[in-house]
Parts: C-alpha cells; structure tokens; sequence
C-alpha cells in the first residue's frame, strides 16, 4: 500500500480542513500525518497530508474539486523518489555531498546525471556510477551552450534540477521551461558582498557570521523563494582559508535541508516566498 501526499492550496474558509478529511475519509484512507496554514495577509490556505490507502487518483482529485473552492490546486502524489539532475561547474563540496547522501540512500532521490561546463568532477562522479556530461561553453554564446544542455535534460526528465555551485547564469527563456524546479545553493553575503572574492572582503570587513541560502531560481537573480538558510559563527582569528571551509560546510548542509523539504513535498510557493511543512 503506498503513502499518498496531498498538497491543497486555495483562498481560506471555513471548513476546508473539515472538507478535506471528509473526502479521504469516504474512501477508507488512513491519515498520518497532517498539516494546516493560513497566510493572513492574503486570506490563503495551505494543506499537507500524509496518508495511506487504496485510492483512484482520478475520484479523490474531483471530488476535492467539486467540495473546494474554485481556485484550489490540488497535487496528489505518490511517495516515491524524485528525478533530479545536478548541475555543476568546479567547486566539489556540494555535489560531493549529494553523491554521498544519494549513494547511502539518504536522499529520496535518483540522481539521473551531473552536468558540467567543466569536466574537472567526472572522475568524483564517476565513482558513484553516475552519468557525467561536460558540455563546454567556450566560444558558445548563453543559448547554444543552453541548447546543448536542453539536449541532455529532454532525454532524462528530470522533476527538479539542482544547482550545485553551478557558476553559469541562467537565462531568462531556460528558467521558465522549469518554473519552480530549479534549485540553487550560495553563500548569504549577498548583496553585501557581490561579485568575485567575497570571502576576502567579508575578511577585511571582520564579519562575525558566514552564511548560505538555498532558493528556487527566477529571473531574478539570487532573488527567488527561499527554501532553507543557515550561519556558522567566525571572528578574528578566522583567515580567509578558515572563512571559506566554513562556507562550504554551511552550503552542504543547507543545500541538503533544502533538499529534503522539496523532495518530500513539504514546500508551497506562495507569490515570492515559501510555506513549509516540516
């Protein structure tokens, strides 16, 4: 018998929890766990529920329809692992991470292939008998190195894409073919410490925090819904060196956590921010 999870959002109210449960319940379906939201300043509702039973996906997704306003979106799915892709450029730390939950059963994951604008990483990809592609973006412009990325991507189908200190922009046409699905992992200096070297003006300026942000990607650069955040205290005696480890141990963690939340189904968009069902 599979867990079922069910995402409803609508405007709120009265009476939706009650609507909600009343519909599985007719359908001998078993509740595990369950969560409920109510965004004030918009008037909107947020639901997750865990639950089993044998169910048609069809009848219990248009009997919600009929008994919930007109609005609502409604996702039901199954509990199962996600597809994702990875994308990286040269930095290790993260895809190393995600190599290692995923080889270790500690993602519900199945990582499909790293793609690279460098292939400095596939000998560590390899190791965990992941496809690597290297597709070079020397003398291409943005779109046919993307092209020759979407080449890749078309085949395998990913759900979601995982920005694992991919250092390429994204553009604009390749962000919307993946709304919400593309993930991104960077340090939270921004925007005081844009640009190249930031650890070493976070040095000179003796910042007291390092952090790092993992988000959905927009149009926006570094802009779209956070996911998960998380700081490690430094001070004096920290050098840039020192400054640096940290980063990446923060942005290891915090990818992961990030992960977890969305591939689990816990995360609703909601305009530019994130409800999360932990």
């Amino acid at each position: 018998m599979h867990t079922h999870i069910l995402l409803v959002d609508c405007r709120d109210e009265e009476g939706l929890v009650h609507r909600v449960t009343g519909v599985l319940y007719r359908h001998n379906c078993n509740i595990i766990s369950n969560g409920e939201f109510v965004e004030k300043e918009t008037g909107h509702f947020f639901m997750r529920t865990e639950f089993w039973g044998q169910v048609s996906d069809e009848e219990i997704t248009g009997e919600l329809k009929t008994a919930l306003p007109p609005d609502t979106r409604i996702k039901l799915v199954k509990k199962l692992k996600k597809k994702i892709v990875i994308f990286a450029t040269k930095e290790h730390h993260c895809l190393g991470d995600l190599l290692l939950r995923n080889n270790f059963s500690e993602m519900s994951a199945d990582i499909l292939a790293v793609v690279s604008n460098h292939s400095l990483l596939k000998e560590l990809t390899d190791k965990f008998g992941i496809p690597f592609h290297y597709i070079g973006h020397e003398d291409l412009s943005r779109s046919a190195h993307e092209e020759q990325i979407l080449q890749i991507i078309d085949g395998l189908e990913p759900e979601y894409i995982i920005l694992a200190k991919y250092m390429r922009v994204l553009s604009r046409n390749f962000v919307s073919m993946f709304p919400h699905r593309i993930i991104n992992i960077h340090h939270s200096f921004l925007p005081a410490f844009i640009g190249a070297n930031p650890y070493k003006k976070a040095f000179d300026r003796g910042v007291k925090i390092i952090g790092a942000t993992a988000h959905f990607v927009t149009d926006d650069l570094d802009e779209g819904p956070i996911i998960s955040q998380g700081v490690v205290p430094v001070d004096h005696t920290h050098s840039v060196d020192d400054m640096i480890r940290a980063g990446r141990e923060v942005e290891r963690l915090v990818l992961a956590q990030s992960l977890k939340l969305v591939l689990e189904d816990r995360v609703f968009v909601h305009n530019n921010k994130t409800i999360i069902f932990d």
